[in-house]
């Protein structure tokens, strides 16, 4: 059996073995791709690791529940892999995952500038669903320029027809604040994606603030919230923060003793959302 609110340091495999059918509500998680870092010596391959953990994912997800997969691509000799998109078509193709959303997590720092192409500043973030999703609370912090005015616009037909739609008629006035886009800005880098000193003893860390929002959208408190690929603790400490359970796997002993140094004396606290 498992145990809740802890991390095994094991890989994750092994982990998500000892899981019933059916038993986590949200994986919130970003993966070694590509190999960009060592890790510790420890390797993520798309033939022997990738396509067992996504079996194992959908597997022991709850119907409904969601997957937060934050990933990116490596540029090898002028080309990027597109690890990406082989990963999130696997997930879809191969496991029967819906393709809930295609998002952005945004950077505001980049790496050492590349001169022959633009800055990357973006990852991408996949989320999945096992079958129809079943918890969205989405985050509502867009300014509308135009609230209090009555919700207008065009619906276009398959014939390439227009049908002009008003909110007069239904009531629906924009609100102060709406709800956000799928692209998500965030600061990263060391006393920006976390104030904790810890958590930057790891060589890849991403914002606190990312992993609480995808944890807060679509999970709901109590729910158990998995992360295979633990790292730092970032997923770990948000779930304590937001009031969900959470289990983590880390095959690094080194960073499990960060996840340990990181998390220690963290509390629910309600008021982060009220």
């Amino acid at each position: 059996m498992i145990e809740l609110n802890r991390c095994y340091n094991e890989k994750c495999i092994k982990t998500m073995g000892k899981m019933n059918d059916n038993f986590i509500d949200l994986v919130v998680t970003s993966p070694p791709y590509d190999n960009i870092r060592k890790y510790e010596g420890f390797s993520f391959d798309f033939e022997k690791d990738f396509k067992l953990i996504a079996k194992e994912l959908y597997r022991i997800l709850k119907p409904g529940g969601t997957i937060a997969w934050i990933v990116g691509d490596q540029t090898i000799n002028g080309s990027e892999t597109l690890t990406s998109f082989k990963q999130a078509i696997y997930f879809k193709d191969e496991c029967g995952f819906f393709v809930h959303d295609t998002m952005i997590y945004e950077k505001t720092g980049i790496s050492f500038p590349n001169l022959n192409r633009y800055n990357n500043i973006f990852e991408y973030m996949f989320i999945f669903s096992k079958g129809k999703i079943k918890t969205t609370n989405l985050i509502q912090d867009k300014l509308n320029k135009h609230a209090g005015e009555f919700v207008n616009g065009t619906e276009r037909g398959h014939d390439g027809s227009k049908k002009k739609m008003n909110g007069e008629k239904v009531g629906r006035l924009l609100k102060t604040v709406g709800i956000r886009n799928n692209i998500w800005r965030y600061a990263n880098g060391k006393g920006l994606s976390s104030k904790d000193d810890e958590a930057f003893k790891h060589p890849a860390i991403f914002p606190e603030k990312l992993a609480r929002d995808h944890i807060f959208t679509w999970s709901n408190p109590k729910d158990i919230v998995y992360d295979p690929f633990m790292g730092s603790g970032t997923t770990a400490k948000m779930c304590i923060l937001l009031n969900r359970k959470w289990v983590g796997s880390e095959v690094s002993e080194k960073y499990c003793k960060i996840i340990k140094e990181r998390i220690n004396g963290y509390e629910y606290h309600p008021e982060l959302f009220t």
